[in-house]
């Protein structure tokens, strides 16, 4: 059984910020029963927002899914992918937390103290400030507020409206439809997102891969309301919305990005630019971060926000192919095309879809993606090689 050894120190760790990093390390920390003692502060009302997190089985490691396992909401056995020319089956699992999932599993750790409308003004390597000049003193202190917008950041955006529904009649759904392309491609790539959660029960989202990140709630959920006509589902009641934008990816300068970052506090999450720079999932790396803290524990922030940071850089060094097809994506392909280069990645074997979800994409997988005649213009295509043409220049 995984489990964390005791921090000696009467003092506790600190995760500043009430998401999906701070969740995934305090389970992993927690897992066993021998965690420390941790404050997690949140500047709301309500931790863990109104969010899905979803990853594919093949994702983690098993030991990894041990220790998961109290915050999944479903899981499922097979998933399937939809486009204009193409429908596929895949036998791969998957899964899915909730904020209601990961709430109750933090509810559930007897040496976590989680505190609402406790918003962060000053973060240091030894104490928390909060807006009505609390100071909270921590053995560590891990930063995972959410993303931050860096010039050393070139971006896409994947926007969605997500509408879990109740049906007046069985849905038919069995397994997660993880992309429907096959709708109307419309601002950017464009496709439904599907989980059925019960016979009646099925959330909906309506998501796009696109250039700029303003994001119309009212007509995006009323395309999800469209959809669900268009299935011939009636709907009974709307159970809950949620909504998001995501960063894509399309060139990161980690070094520069790292430059601007606090050398003695430890970022953790969307905060760390810690996301499949394609996909959006950002559980995967969070479950790797959270495995890194583990293994260093006890340790300070001093020693921890370095290792994080190299972690960081590495991941970053490893997904420059992933920035690269996002590049393509978003500049090669005109925005009505760019179905079809996802529809063209869903004809390749299993297990490599598989890897290239995990991050784990090897050199004979990315010959075997790049292979063919490519869905874009070449000389698009070549215009889009190189990261640094994308990212603002450095400010003196």
């Amino acid at each position: 059984m995984i489990s964390a050894p005791n921090n000696p120190s009467d003092l506790p760790l600190i995760l500043v910020g009430a998401g999906l990093a701070s969740a995934l390390i305090a389970q992993r920390l927690s897992h066993g029963g021998n965690g420390p003692a941790i404050v997690m502060l949140e500047a709301g009302e309500t931790p863990f927002g109104e969010h899905t997190w979803s990853f594919h089985e093949a994702d983690v490691e098993a030991e990894d899914l041990a220790w998961l396992a109290p915050l999944v909401a479903h899981r499922w056995d097979a998933q399937s992918v939809r486009f204009q020319n193409l429908r596929r089956q895949l036998q791969s699992g998957y899964a899915t937390l909730t904020s209601a999932s990961v709430a109750s599993a933090m509810s559930q750790l007897a040496n976590l103290d989680l505190r609402k409308r406790s918003a962060a003004v000053a973060v240091g390597p030894d104490h928390v400030t909060l807006a009505d000049g609390t100071r909270i003193d921590g053995a560590c202190v891990i930063d995972a507020r959410g993303y931050q917008p860096s010039d050393a950041l070139a971006l896409g955006y994947q926007k969605f409206v997500g509408l879990e529904i109740e049906t007046e009649q069985p849905h038919g759904l069995v397994n997660p439809v993880i992309m429907d392309a096959s709708v109307d491609q419309r601002d950017g790539y464009r496709f439904v997102y599907l989980l059925p959660f019960s016979p009646t029960r099925v959330l909906i989202e309506d998501t796009r891969y696109s250039d700029g990140e303003a994001l119309d709630l009212q007509a995006l959920a009323a395309d999800v309301s469209a959809y669900a006509t268009a299935q011939g589902w009636s709907i009974a009641r709307v159970v809950r919305e949620e909504h998001g934008v995501l960063p894509i990816a399309l060139a990161h300068d980690a070094e520069r990005f790292w430059s601007s970052k606090p050398r003695d506090v430890p970022q953790a999450g969307m905060r760390a630019a810690l996301f499949h720079p394609t996909t959006g999932y950002s559980l995967p790396e969070a479950v790797r971060v959270a495995n890194l803290v583990a293994s260093a524990w006890p340790i300070g922030s001093a020693e921890l926000a370095p290792r994080i940071r190299d972690h960081a850089v590495t991941r970053n060094r490893q997904q420059r192919f992933y920035r690269l097809l996002n590049r393509m994506l978003f500049r090669a392909a005109r925005p009505e095309r760019r179905h079809l280069v996802l529809q063209r990645f869903y004809k390749l074997p299993k297990p490599l879809i598989e890897r290239f979800y995990a991050g784990r994409t090897s050199w004979t997988d990315i010959a075997r993606i790049l292979i063919g005649k490519p869905p874009v213009p070449i000389h698009r295509a070549l215009a889009c090689l190189r990261e640094a043409p994308l990212l603002k220049p450095e400010k003196p």
